[in-house]
């Protein structure tokens, strides 16, 4: 979370979108940061439970493929309204998993279950396999830039690995938007922001259990 959120105050900086795959060292589950702590304690037994720089309803991170988009103010996405911002993100997920040999489908309309919990039911334009929900995401936009961060809950039956998912995320942004991939290393002073997020909020119990 504080990675993600550094890239957000530095996106500015960095003049171009970034994408940051990651993962969990342990089961843990997040949360959005309008969202109360004691709410979403009763709703799952895992632990950690982290807040999000972004919205949205209550995660799972037992065993799901976690992702960052960062875009700097300038770029064309940026200028997206929320919704149509959504629809693209997932459209390009979409487009992965096709090339995997995985159909989904966009959903129509909102479908509520338990309210707060991102991945009970699903919200217009999430990405659906066989009528679940497959991945869902999150929006912050500041001056700066937009961070987006999103979940993919594969089911075993998919029979792909995080890897292969990772190689069709990057291969279908190339063949839809000819996007050039580059490796890139934050630098210092965003490493720096970074800690010192962690330090006096994500690293804090009593940041996640504010409120």
């Amino acid at each position: 979370m504080a990675w993600d959120e550094a890239l957000l105050l530095h996106a500015g900086e960095t003049s171009r979108p970034v994408l940051r795959f990651y993962g969990w060292t342990e089961p843990a589950a997040s949360f959005g940061y309008f969202q109360r702590f004691a709410d979403v304690a009763r709703q799952t037994p895992l632990r950690p439970i982290v807040r999000r720089p972004t919205g949205g309803g209550l995660v799972p991170h037992d065993a799901d493929w976690t992702y960052a988009v960062v875009l700097p103010a300038g770029h064309p996405w940026y200028a997206l309204r929320a919704e149509a911002s959504y629809l693209r993100l997932h459209r390009w997920l979409q487009a992965a998993f096709a090339r995997l040999g995985i159909e989904t489908r966009l959903a129509a309309e909102p479908r509520q279950v338990q309210p707060g919990c991102c991945f009970e039911g699903y919200e217009r334009n999430d990405l659906l396999w066989q009528g679940r929900k497959l991945a869902g995401a999150a929006q912050r936009r500041t001056r700066a830039g937009l961070l987006i961060q999103g979940s993919v809950q594969p089911p075993p039956a998919f029979g792909i690995t995080r890897t292969q998912w990772h190689q069709a995320m990057l291969e279908a942004a190339r063949e839809v938007w000819s996007v050039k991939w580059e490796s890139w290393t934050p630098p210092l002073s965003m490493e720096g922001t970074m800690r010192s997020l962690l330090e006096t909020k994500y690293g804090r119990p009593e940041y996640h259990q504010r409120r």
